[in-house]
């Protein structure tokens, strides 16, 4: 019969804890990673234009612009993208500053002498001592660079990127930018002389801020882009992927369901096609977050 041969106790115990901590070594960096990405978005800080305007137009008229049917001074017929943003963060009023202004240009100065995005951001950061990491800085601009001015978008992109610089050398740490939608499809532009110099002005400015975003990117920082453009084409290619039966012309002064439009107005999008954005930006922030 043959001796079966045994292991002494203390030579398993030594194997057992050798494995036990050679699987520690290989997961313990995954598990520092995942502890790092489960931290919330705390608090929201907007730049931008009528695209994200919740009112500061409004109350700096006195309620006149934008007047009724416009919902409660946003640029649409109900509450925009990034409040919708905002609720899918759970995040509450007093977590959400918005420095947005219709009118605004990505430059220093805006239509109608409202901030552009450029002195949006540089006061916020002469106004505040210290940056929250755990924030979310979004920005979107352009349209009024190219809709009502005559800038290039070598300019436009400039003027993002500082921006951008400025926000990152204070300290933030995540952030959402959004990019420009086709600007020769809009109700007011698809069937003027200008529309296809628009749609090149467009892609042209989309694919610069593509390159930008790319270079700014580092291990310690989140920088989703929202595809705006995309987002726009698949909703005029494809209507019914999201329940629209009019993506040419505008809502406004018909009588027609608003929620199955995608303009609100000439340019602006309507509630409903602002609730799609707010979707599909809490979807890009999440991974941009999680990926790192």
């Amino acid at each position: 019969m043959k001796r079966i041969f045994r292991l002494p106790k203390r030579t398993i115990f030594f194997i057992a804890a050798l494995v036990i901590a050679a699987i520690a070594i290989m997961i313990s960096p995954q598990l520092r990673q995942s502890q790092q990405t489960i931290q919330p978005i705390n608090q929201l800080y907007v730049f931008g234009d009528s695209l994200s305007d919740v009112g500061n137009v409004f109350r700096a008229t006195g309620g006149q612009v934008p007047a009724p049917p416009y919902f409660e001074g946003r640029y649409s017929n109900g509450k925009v993208w990034v409040e919708e943003l905002a609720a899918k963060l759970n995040l509450p009023i007093d977590r959400v500053q918005n420095f947005a202004w219709g009118g605004a240009t990505t430059g220093r100065n805006g239509l109608n002498r409202v901030p552009g995005v450029l002195a949006q951001v540089e006061t916020f950061i002469q106004n505040q001592p210290k940056i929250n990491p755990q924030a979310l800085f979004v920005i979107w601009a352009g349209a009024n660079d190219y809709l009502f001015s005559t800038e290039t978008p070598a300019t436009s992109i400039e003027n993002l990127n500082r921006s951008l610089q400025f926000l990152l050398q204070s300290g933030a740490k995540r952030l959402l930018v959004a990019n420009l939608p086709d600007l020769g499809k809009l109700p007011s532009t698809r069937t003027t002389e200008v529309s296809q110099k628009l749609t090149n002005i467009a892609l042209a400015y989309n694919q610069s801020l593509k390159t930008t975003l790319d270079q700014l990117q580092k291990p310690d920082v989140a920088i989703a882009e929202l595809d705006i453009f995309d987002i726009y084409q698949t909703a005029i290619n494809n209507s019914q992927q999201f329940g629209f039966t009019n993506v040419t012309t505008a809502c406004l002064s018909s009588s027609a369901n608003c929620d199955r439009f995608l303009f609100w107005d000439g340019i602006h999008p309507t509630t409903a096609a602002h609730k799609i954005l707010g979707d599909f930006a809490f979807e890009q922030i999440k991974t941009a977050i999680e990926s790192r």
